[in-house]
């Protein structure tokens, strides 16, 4: 039987793959003794840089930041055309416009074998070429919704993966983040909602989660003092602290994202978190029994 600490943290960079900027970023930081965990995209500028990465820092946790929205599949977009707008060759570049696609332009069955489709494609894309996956997340937190969720679940479980980001951020750690927008704070709110169905679903299909992922109302405003806050405050349990580290560098600057200046700080402030010796530090891998 494994004895637990009482707190217990999971410390994950998304965005592995986006940039070299943001794979030496997390490299650095897991190399500090900060970050234990963190998510490769499939199809991504520096994706082939990160593989090589991962595959030569085995004490890093590496799971698939399965992208849907905001990016290029694995698949050709003909073959997913109710995820894939065809037209542009991508995903739909916002989650509005992703949400609306789902739930507006085609059926739950038609999104749900091109969920499972995309998402089994992006997952063996990586474990093809030797990266051992830990979990799975996805990229702008889409797997919140049911009708992803399920479809998600069932591609990882058909290689064995069977642990997923708990994308819903508790009350306490909105509140304990000072400098949070009130925009995104209202969104974190109001998506809450979908929490219930989340936790009914694990527990049908059989899957590991964390108690909650905390950062995610001060994505892109995360200083030294929010990660203090964060981490005085956090409750006994099993948490996963979502970061997205990086240089802003002329690669980052081709990238649509809205994260350039903050992926700086965060990439400074982060270390603040060994100063919290009380908290044990894992990974994905330490919630899967024989991983």
């Amino acid at each position: 039987m494994i004895h637990w600490p009482v707190h217990r943290l999971i410390v994950n960079a998304d965005d592995f793959g986006l940039t070299a900027g943001v794979n030496r970023a997390i490299i650095e930081l897991h190399r500090a003794g900060v970050l234990t965990s963190t998510t490769l995209m499939a199809k991504a500028g520096a994706t082939e840089n990160a593989i090589e990465l991962a595959r030569s820092t085995p004490s890093l946790g590496v799971g698939c930041h399965v992208v849907l929205a905001d990016g290029d599949p694995v698949s050709a977009p003909s073959e997913i055309p109710n995820l894939a707008n065809r037209a542009i060759g991508s995903f739909e570049p916002t989650l509005l416009r992703f949400l609306d696609r789902i739930y507006r332009g085609a059926s739950a069955q038609q999104i749900a074998y091109a969920v499972e489709k995309e998402a089994s494609a992006q997952i063996e894309s990586l474990l093809k070429r030797g990266v051992r996956l830990t979990h799975i997340d996805t990229h702008k937190h889409t797997h919140m919704f049911p009708r992803v969720l399920r479809p998600l679940l069932r591609a990882a479980r058909a290689v064995g993966i069977r642990c997923v980001r708990n994308p819903f951020e508790p009350e306490w750690a909105v509140r304990a983040t000072p400098r949070a927008g009130w925009l995104r704070s209202a969104e974190v709110w109001a998506l809450r909602r979908f929490g219930p169905f989340f936790k009914r679903i694990l527990a049908e299909e059989e899957f590991t989660t964390t108690d909650g992922t905390i950062a995610v109302a001060g994505t892109g405003t995360m200083d030294g003092a929010a990660v203090r806050s964060l981490l005085e405050q956090m409750p006994p349990g099993t948490w996963e602290f979502v970061t997205h580290p990086g240089y802003n560098d002329v690669d980052l600057a081709k990238v649509r994202t809205r994260l350039r200046a903050s992926r700086d700080i965060e990439r400074e402030v982060l270390p603040v978190i060994r100063e919290f010796t009380q908290i044990a530090l894992i990974s994905f891998g330490d919630l899967t029994p024989g991983f």
